[in-house]
């Protein structure tokens, strides 16, 4: 019997699991309704069951929640661990819930880097002042085999960010740019040329990305986050 482990980090009450077989099934209206109340009325698209005996998953939007049977127990902030397969499972059920289509993604109004030939494809919407954006270029220097498109996302709340990104688009060599920014600490003065920012930051909004930096694996898998080259390139490998 595989081991589960759930881990949390806010929690309403406790789930008693052992009472399930008892209660003939889940009632899932409750469960809807209880969870709709604990997310002040946030849509509830699904309720399914999970591995764990008497633990239903509850997606509302791109988030995924626990409830017992009948939805007076309900975990927030919960990951669901297959600790024999070492396995997140809300992890790979929000990647599956979250895939972008690739085909959206519009290739030419990204910096292009990484390996041409590479199999593996990854997107990434990358803001140049993010700090966790500049630590997850460190990480791609070292990533091989993977052809790399990032889109240019400034967050408003960076001072520098938008002007820095005109900078690499507008530059003659635009990852050459984008690193002196991101990984040598440059300051360029921003471009005059035209450029598909504010269009990215569009379709950012409309996939749902808030921070950066976001990956998109070819696949369409979402994760947000930085990841180590080595952790990046077994996800990518993933299926």
């Amino acid at each position: 019997m595989r081991s589960l482990l759930i881990i949390f980090s806010m929690f309403i009450s406790t789930i008693a699991l052992a009472d399930e077989p008892a209660k003939g099934g889940a009632d899932i209206e409750s469960i809807r309704s209880h969870a709709a109340g604990v997310l002040r009325g946030g849509t509830i698209n699904e309720v399914n069951p999970t591995p764990v005996a008497g633990l239903y998953e509850v997606r509302s939007g791109r988030n995924v929640f626990y409830s017992d049977a009948d939805g007076s127990h309900f975990l927030l902030g919960g990951h669901l661990i297959d600790t024999v397969a070492k396995k997140d499972l809300t992890r790979a059920r929000m990647e599956e819930i979250n895939r972008i289509d690739w085909s959206v993604l519009p290739l030419d109004k990204a910096v292009v880097s990484g390996d041409k030939d590479g199999q593996l494809k990854l997107a990434v919407f990358t803001d140049p002042e993010c700090p966790y954006c500049r630590k997850f270029e460190h990480e791609l220097a070292n990533l091989k085999g993977v052809k790399v498109y990032s889109f240019l996302f400034p967050l408003s709340f960076h001072k520098h960010a938008k002007g820095w990104s005109s900078a690499i688009w507008c530059a003659k060599d635009r990852h050459k740019m984008m690193t002196d920014i991101m990984v040598n600490n440059a300051d360029p003065k921003a471009g005059t040329c035209d450029t598909p920012i504010d269009e990215t930051i569009a379709l950012g909004k409309k996939l749902g990305i808030t921070g950066t930096p976001t990956l998109i694996a070819g696949d369409g898998r979402l994760s947000p986050g930085g990841k180590g080259a080595a952790q990046l390139k077994a996800w990518l490998q993933e299926k």
